[in-house]
């Protein structure tokens, strides 16, 4: 069952023309997960482009390698036109589908919700607490943060706008999943699940063919495996730390500001130093990355991601080491402010890729265990 708009005609002929002469020659089966799913298949339809669309990780090496590549009279520019048809899918898969718009020019929507992010936080901070409490320095005894914002005034902001992108989130998987045109007990599936889990946490598919991604230039590497892993660990700490922070206040009623020797700080301390060397390094990549292999509309909408990421660690970090100083009360709203602009872009930005790669990489695992006539079971 399709969900929301198509993907545009032309889009889709020029995908299945490309992945036809992909298929005849099958040289690049060795490098990702992309192939294997591509021979499989005798003819694409729009849900199999989508499909591996999302399951291509957008390294390049498949470019590099292709002998039917430009200057060559077929044109073949795999990787390219997968972004093009992975910019659609996440178009087409948005809930709700009023907001799709916001990924036609995401760069731009991301820096408009973080400046007005920012101004809403730092503007209502001065307008409803007195400035000497802002501007003052609050020792660790005395609350620290919570002297200038109550705990349960940002427990309930952010809880309520992380729950409407986590619902967001879940909706968008749905809807790719229903054109997968698998059940929905197949999600768990024990054995292609653990698969899926080990291949995302591992980054199993940035390497390329060994060697690692021909990123950003034909050349092979794995600095871009390292920085996506130095990104998605550091998000994933930093996410750790507020959990085991809240079990601590609503489980064992221990309040912040914590020791920084206690768990949260030292995960947060941790993420927070992912995502300064992970979300910097990708941009220093995507900046000398060859721009035949993705648009500008790609590039608009990582930079967008990645440096909000940037700045909620580095503002976080910040915070961390004056949080007994008068500068505290101000970079506590503009942390607050850049987290909130996170949270708010999550479902209308780079981060799904994230929730549509884990679904086609299941689906891979998925489609592995069954017999193809032409192809077996492999």
């Amino acid at each position: 069952m399709s969900q929301g708009r198509s993907l545009p005609v032309a889009l889709i002929e020029e995908g299945q023309r490309m992945a036809s002469i992909c298929n005849a020659c099958r040289y690049c089966e060795g490098f990702c997960a992309v192939f294997p799913a591509l021979e499989r298949r005798l003819s694409f339809a729009e849900g199999d482009l989508a499909y591996l669309a999302n399951l291509c990780h957008d390294c390049g090496s498949c470019y590099y390698a292709c002998q039917y590549a430009p200057p060559h009279e077929f044109q073949v520019n795999f990787p390219k036109m997968l972004a093009e048809i992975r910019m659609e899918t996440y178009r087409k898969y948005a809930w709700p589908g009023r907001l799709a718009a916001l990924f036609e020019r995401n760069g731009l929507a991301v820096a408009l919700a973080g400046a007005a992010s920012l101004t809403v936080f730092l503007g209502v901070m001065f307008l409803l607490i007195e400035p000497t409490v802002v501007l003052a320095a609050h020792a660790d005894s005395a609350g620290a943060f919570y002297a200038v914002i109550s705990h349960r005034t940002m427990a309930w902001i952010f809880g309520v706008v992380f729950l409407l992108a986590g619902i967001a989130l879940v909706a968008c998987f749905v809807r790719f999943w229903r054109d997968t045109e698998e059940n929905v007990g197949a999600l768990f599936s024990p054995g292609p699940l653990s698969e899926s889990v080990n291949d995302v946490l591992r980054l199993r598919y940035l390497g390329g063919g060994g060697d690692g991604c021909t990123y950003p230039d034909e050349t092979p590497s794995h600095a871009r495996r390292w920085f996506h892993h130095l990104t998605f660990y550091g998000f994933m700490l930093c996410f750790a730390a507020t959990c085991v922070a809240t079990i601590y206040h609503y489980g064992f009623g221990w309040r912040a500001p914590y020791a920084l020797s206690s768990l949260p700080v030292l995960l947060g301390t941790a993420g927070g130093i992912g995502l300064l060397l992970g979300p910097a390094g990708l941009l220093w990549l995507k900046a000398k990355t060859d721009p035949v292999l993705a648009g500008a509309k790609q590039t608009g909408m990582d930079v967008g991601f990645l440096t909000l990421l940037w700045f909620s660690g580095a503002s976080g970090l910040l915070l961390l080491v004056l949080r007994e100083s008068p500068a505290m009360g101000v970079l506590l709203g503009i942390h607050l402010g850049i987290v909130m602009a996170l949270f708010v872009t999550l479902p209308y930005g780079k981060f799904v890729h994230a929730v549509y790669r884990f679904a086609a990489l299941l689906r891979f695992h998925l489609e592995r265990q069954r017999a193809v006539p032409e192809v077996g079971a492999e």
